[in-house]
């Protein structure tokens, strides 16, 4: 897994760039201001990094920047689970922002957030600078480091803390509100009784108001069916709307022998008296039930007052009662939990004990871990120029929990045979802190999964043999990771499988131009031999710069440091 492609537009000071990396240890140098930094930048902001208007190319409308990598397959249920393809095998991130620092991102053609580009990130590409060293005096770094080395997930530890401070503070909060409590749940309790008394149902207003309306017309609805029974069947069977629809039927019937039309007419009358002769029966059957009844009127206008004498007093519409006895009674359930203290109290010590499992368990790995940690990056100091240093992750026990664990975890460092371990910001040398970053940066990359690893400046602060060494180092990293450096010294450029030189153009009235291009043989020879003497690049300087290129060929293989198997 490694960084493929680098693309960039109009980004800085660069117009154009299509960087192919290999894998193994790629170095990068170039004159102070030649902008080697700047495909660290880009490469910080197509993983998610801030963006701003600043990253954009004088009188360009916007920037834009494109990093391809190998899939790793630890990210392919990432990636599936937010709508990502992952059928190409490659991993395409783009991102742009423009001359107002509005930004966009895309994710394999997909549009994405930065969050997403900064959690993916983290599959991809680790980035050592060249002040890491100051993140080793922040606890909540060395925590991560130190978790990250023993392979610890703290999420679950994290969750059941903030589970337990959630039980802790609903508990407290009904204690100090027992008093509310009580008046709000007697107010409850009330006003379900009062409602309780009417008991409303579900829909029963409605089928109220349909039954009211029926009862108080009911003589005028008796006579406008009787009235319609008349106009059916007449006085007698004689003069209505049945007796001349049959007469017209039967008189169409006689004739229909003679005029065919005849028949399809006579089908319509006898249909037309089929309905009206169900009409007449269904009125029948209505005036035998139909019957006055003041007394069950009487019954209803009491309930129907009762309805809207309760909507009233509280302020509801009728219809609305039933749904407001039901929120009432939640609530008045939502208000004896929270009055249970028994419960509360028992649920608050089940989280604080879910809490303190999980905090054991990430104490253990830590204290298992912390040993081997110190081992190795003492180890790596040794080969570093640091010889009888030591180097300790301690461990100190806290007296209450938090939401990091039961203990604090800093870096001692003892810079010499005999000297008592000091916290890291103690230390006074800066080449010193530069190099023990380097070897904690080291030691930890060793056991990553990431494919890339990134240093930008780390060497920052040492030469001599120590620059030689930790060219190796960096080396011998490339072996199994893809390793880019942005380097100062010669001695490490060197060491380096592929070589980029960084150079800046500038013109009389134009504007300064940045390029990025790969060198080795004669031009990679004048570019150590530069490192080296500066501007002025002598037969001897290059003589030199030709041995350091010969000498990492004929270093001998060091197995990597450290006690413990890399993380897949």
């Amino acid at each position: 897994m490694s960084l493929r492609h680098l693309t960039l537009r109009d980004f800085v000071i660069v117009p154009a760039l299509d960087l192919a990396l290999g894998r193994g240890f790629t170095a990068l140098t170039g004159e102070t201001g030649a902008g080697k930094s700047i495909l660290i930048d880009a490469l910080q902001l197509v993983l998610g990094g801030r963006g701003d208007a600043l990253w954009v190319r004088e009188g360009q409308p916007r920037c834009e920047i494109g990093a391809e990598f190998d899939l790793p397959e630890t990210a392919r249920p990432w990636l599936a689970e937010h709508g990502f393809d992952t059928e190409s095998g490659a991993l395409l991130l783009r991102r742009t922002i423009d001359s107002a620092g509005r930004s966009r991102a895309w994710i394999n053609g997909s549009s994405a957030t930065l969050a997403q580009l900064r959690e993916l990130g983290e599959w991809l590409v680790d980035i050592h600078g060249q002040h890491a060293w100051q993140s080793l005096t922040r606890p909540a770094a060395v925590r991560e480091l130190l978790d990250a080395y023993a392979g610890t997930d703290a999420r679950p530890m994290t969750a059941a803390w903030q589970a337990w401070r959630q039980a802790d503070a609903t508990l407290q909060a009904a204690r100090a509100a027992q008093n509310s409590l009580a008046q709000e749940r007697e107010r409850l309790l009330w006003q379900i009784g009062e409602l309780d008394k009417l008991a409303p149902a579900n829909g029963e207003w409605d089928e109220l108001n349909q039954r009211h309306a029926r009862l108080s017309h009911a003589q005028a609805l008796i006579d406008a069916a009787q009235t319609a029974s008349a106009a059916l069947e007449g006085d007698d069977g004689e003069g209505g709307a049945l007796p001349a629809l049959a007469q017209a039927q039967n008189a169409l019937d006689e004739q229909r022998g003679i005029e065919p039309e005849f028949a399809a007419l006579v089908e319509v009358l006898e249909a037309c008296v089929a309905q009206a002769r169900d009409a007449a029966h269904s009125l029948h059957g209505y005036l035998r039930r139909a019957d006055p009844d003041p007394e069950q009127l009487a019954k209803l206008d009491e309930r129907m007052g009762q309805w809207v004498g309760l909507a009233r007093r509280f302020r509801r519409p009728p219809e609305e009662l039933h749904a407001v006895l039901a929120q009432w009674r939640a609530e008045l359930a939502q208000l004896e939990a929270a009055g249970d203290l028994a419960q509360l109290e028992a649920d608050a010590q089940a989280a604080q004990k879910a809490y303190l499992n999980a905090a054991q368990a990430v104490s253990k790995q830590r204290r298992q871990a912390a040993p081997r940690l110190s081992q190795a990056v003492t180890a790596a100091m040794q080969e570093l120029g640091m010889q009888g240093g030591h180097f300790e992750a301690a461990i100190e026990r806290l007296s209450e929990p938090a939401q990091h664990g039961l203990e604090n975890v800093q870096f001692l460092v003892a810079a010499h045979t005999g000297s008592a371990p000091r916290a890291i910001e103690r230390v006074a040398s800066g080449g010193e802190l530069s190099r023990l970053a380097l070897a904690i940066a080291v030691t930890t990359s060793e056991l990553g999964s990431v494919g890339t690893l990134v240093f930008d400046e780390v060497d920052s602060g040492v030469g001599g043999a120590v620059a030689a060494t930790v060219g190796q180092l960096l080396q011998r990293l490339g072996r199994d990771r893809q390793v880019l450096c942005v380097t100062h010294l010669p001695q490490v450029a060197a060491c380096a499988d592929e070589h980029l030189l960084v150079s800046k153009q500038t013109g009389a009235g134009a504007a300064p131009t940045s390029t990025v291009a790969p060198i080795q043989g004669e031009p990679r020879t004048h570019e150590i031999a530069r490192m080296l003497g500066g501007e002025r690049i002598s037969d001897t300087t290059l003589a030199h710069a030709q041995e350091m290129l010969n000498a990492p060929a004929a270093a001998p293989a060091t197995p990597p440091r450290g006690t413990r198997k890399a993380r897949a």
